[in-house]
């Protein structure tokens, strides 16, 4: 069985836990420990932490969770109702490809199950597993990466920095959109930003997310998969001056968008890697992970798994095109309609809503067509 892979916390921890406070996240929190497995029913977010750093090229032997764990379990939830267990450690096997496939089996099983994986540590190319977890579930896949580059193979580049080709080349091929949140230009070559335009990807200059963080929040709620690198933040924030990066996202721009990765109904994992959890990082990643868990629990369960009732539908005819909008009565928010097209081979097997914001809807209006819509659409028939 998958979870006979997983670590428990160390004795030193468990502990730690009776030295916290009885209002504390570690108090409310149930652990795999040294005697006792979780018991998973009922439960809505599973946290575990994964020991491999390989894509690095670096030993997996000199990384430890107990600080980050320590930074988080001494933390106080917010009102919050909701079942959250951690799991443990899986540490690295015999290859890389070993951890790979512990990690695909285990999010499968926690997804299947109704529960939210969230991946703590280990290098980026861990995403790849997290993504083959969707194998078997029979549906297209969103990934939503919060990156300063696009990780795309090429000579000489670690594993962590080159997962994203082996998503789009591999089959089976269940991605459907890719959306990167606060890339750096310099970072990126020319060719990379032309590919993700030629295959109607989505990316976001940091710059662009920086002036609006909200411009990010039709993204996320479209997501199913998110993955976060440490690397998208400001050394000065995030503590990491081994690989010092004088610009990125803020300590507060980087919570916002955990919190709006949280907050999305469709979002089903949730993964941070690229630090160091023997470092200051820990401080800043354990409050990332606070506010996706604070964002979870408002979430306001609507498309896709409302009705479409409690919206307000506005058509704009536009060219040729009659683009079809829904305002939520609930949370004001908005979506677009991805119409099915007859006689061409859809990715989407029906009429499916595409998050967009007010302004797309007003600039509908003036007969501008949406840019996200126009891409959904190319990426539906390609």
């Amino acid at each position: 069985m998958v979870f006979d892979f997983l670590q428990p916390i160390s004795e030193s921890f468990e502990k730690h836990l009776q030295t916290l406070s009885n209002q504390s996240l570690g108090k409310k929190v149930v652990f795999h420990t040294q005697t006792d497995f979780p018991i998973l029913e009922g439960v809505s977010i599973a946290i575990f932490t994964v020991n491999e750093h390989r894509g690095n090229d670096k030993d997996n032997e000199d990384y430890s969770f107990e600080a980050f764990r320590k930074k988080f379990y001494g933390m106080f939830p917010g009102n919050w109702n909701t079942s959250i267990v951690d799991l443990g450690t899986i540490e690295a096997g015999a290859s890389i490809e070993d951890t790979y496939f512990v990690v695909k089996s285990l999010m499968t099983e926690l997804i299947k199950k109704q529960i939210i994986p969230v991946i703590i540590g280990g290098t980026q190319d861990l995403t790849y597993p997290m993504y083959r977890a969707y194998d078997n579930l029979d549906q297209m896949v969103n990934l939503v990466s919060v990156d300063n580059q696009f990780d795309f193979s090429k000579e000489n580049k670690l594993d962590k920095d080159a997962y994203l080709s082996k998503i789009i080349v591999e089959e089976p091929n269940n991605l459907f959109n890719f959306s990167n949140l606060g890339y750096q230009t310099y970072f990126n070559s020319q060719e990379e930003i032309d590919l993700i335009e030629k295959l109607y990807f989505e990316a976001y200059r940091l710059g662009e997310v920086s002036n609006n963080i909200s411009v990010a929040e039709p993204v996320f709620r479209d997501a199913d998969l998110v993955s976060v690198d440490m690397n998208s933040v400001q050394s000065s924030y995030s503590g990491n001056f081994e690989e010092f990066n004088p610009n990125g996202f803020t300590g507060k721009e980087i919570c916002a968008l955990a919190r709006y990765a949280g907050i999305s109904d469709k979002v089903t994992s949730f993964g941070i890697f690229n630090f160091n959890p023997n470092s200051h990082e820990v401080v800043l990643a354990a409050q990332m992970l606070w506010y996706f868990i604070e964002g979870f629990c408002f979430r306001s369960n609507e498309y896709p798994f409302g009705t479409k009732e409690h919206y307000i539908k506005y058509i704009v005819p536009i060219e040729d095109e009659e683009l079809i909008f829904y305002k939520s009565n609930k949370t004001e928010r908005w979506w677009i309609e991805i119409p099915f097209l007859t006689n061409v081979n859809n990715k989407l097997k029906r009429n499916t809503l595409l998050p967009c914001t007010h302004e797309d809807y007003l600039a509908a209006c003036e007969q501008e067509i949406p840019e996200r819509w126009w891409k959904a659409q190319r990426r539906n028939i390609l």
